[in-house]
Order: structure tokens, then sequence, then C-alpha cells
């Protein structure tokens, strides 16, 4: 079976809907990952049917929970969530923010070569990069804690409208209690992946004046 066979039928196991242009994409990403992957070391997930699953599909399905028009990508890694939901989303804007430099160099290749619009790498450690605007949202599924999350990427998002969507595994209840008095929760989504084991939830914070 192609990748893209195994990547139309996951998306139809799910409520998403996709373009032929966007799923070529999408595998073209997942290509150019696992080529890079050889001597970057970018990701621990070795297998590109692994990938569809555990990278494409987990991103995507975070998209419906997203408000707003630009967002950052906090410790992006490869390039995830952002990559997936900019292909899927190409009205909205992506910043995609890591520290290591071979990532960001992936992501610039990426951008390049599925001519992403919508795609900003940046190389910089999140508490020194100064946003020339700020952004509708923060996404990461970086963070060890919400607490460090939003530490760190409080000066990325407006008071009012920012929010903070942290991609979890289980419901991180402990986390969610030890929150900054500063810091509302939300909401909280549990996202189902097709052929995904285990738990996944989008964590949905904001500022609050005081």
């Amino acid at each position: 079976m192609t990748l893209k066979t195994e990547l139309t039928l996951l998306i139809e196991k799910s409520e998403l809907t996709l373009n032929e242009t966007q799923i070529d994409l999408l595998i073209q990403y997942v290509e150019l990952l696992n080529k890079w992957n050889k001597a970057y070391n970018l990701t621990s997930v070795r297998n590109t049917s692994d990938m569809l699953v555990k990278h494409i599909m987990d991103s995507l399905m975070v998209g419906k929970e997203l408000k707003g028009q630009s967002f950052i990508d906090v410790g992006t890694g490869p390039g995830l969530p952002g990559i997936p939901l900019a292909i899927l989303y190409p009205e909205r804007n992506f910043v995609l923010l890591d520290s290591l430099g071979k990532r960001i160099t992936f992501l610039r290749q990426v951008v390049f070569q599925l001519k992403l619009k919508n795609v900003t790498p940046v190389l910089s450690r999140v508490e020194k990069y100064q946003p020339e605007a700020l952004f509708d949202g923060v996404l990461s599924r970086a963070f060890a804690s919400l607490e460090d999350m939003v530490n760190w990427c409080q000066h990325l998002i407006a008071d009012e409208t920012g929010r903070f969507y942290a991609l979890k595994g289980q419901f991180p209840r402990e986390e969610i209690e030890q929150l900054p008095e500063h810091i509302k929760f939300v909401d909280s989504s549990e996202i189902i992946v097709p052929n995904l084991q285990g738990e996944r939830h989008v964590i949905e914070l904001k500022k609050i004046i005081i």
C-alpha cells in the first residue's frame, strides 16, 4: 500500500476534509522527514506508516480547536504540529520556532520544496524571541509542563484574545491545578487520532489581567 493510500484511509476515518493537493504535500513532507531523519535524527519515529499516524494525523486533529489566524509552534522540532496544520489551513500563518539549527535547516528545506507561503521557520530560544506582532495562539507539544509553557511563552500572545494550546496525552489535572494565578484554564478537548493508541488532549489556556 502506498503512503498516499494509507493517509487517505486515515483521513476517511476522521472528520477532516483535505483535497488532493494537500494530501500530496503531506506525503512529500513525510518523505522529506524520513530522508533527513537518517542523517539529522529529527524524530525517534523511523517508520513512515507510523509517521502518518503519530505525526501527521496527530497534528491535523488539533486543527479544529484553534481560534485565530496567526500561530507560533514553540519547540516545533521537525515541524510538528506546525507543518501539517499549515498545509491544512493555507489561509492561516504559522511561525515555527526551535533553538536547534539542524531542525530549522530542515524546515527551511520543507518550506522551499513544498512552496509553503504561510510558514516561517525561526531559529531562536523562545525567551529571546520578540515577534513583530503578537500571535493569536501558541502551540506546543514540546513542554514538560503547562507551567513551563505559559512562563516561557506569555510574551508571545495578547492578554485578552491570545490562547495557549498545549498538546498532551492524558488530561493533566495536577498541572492545571499548579498554573499561576494569572493563567486561566479555558477548555480541554479530547481528540481521537485514527489508529493511535492512548489518550490525546488539547488544553486551552488564556492570560487574565489581575
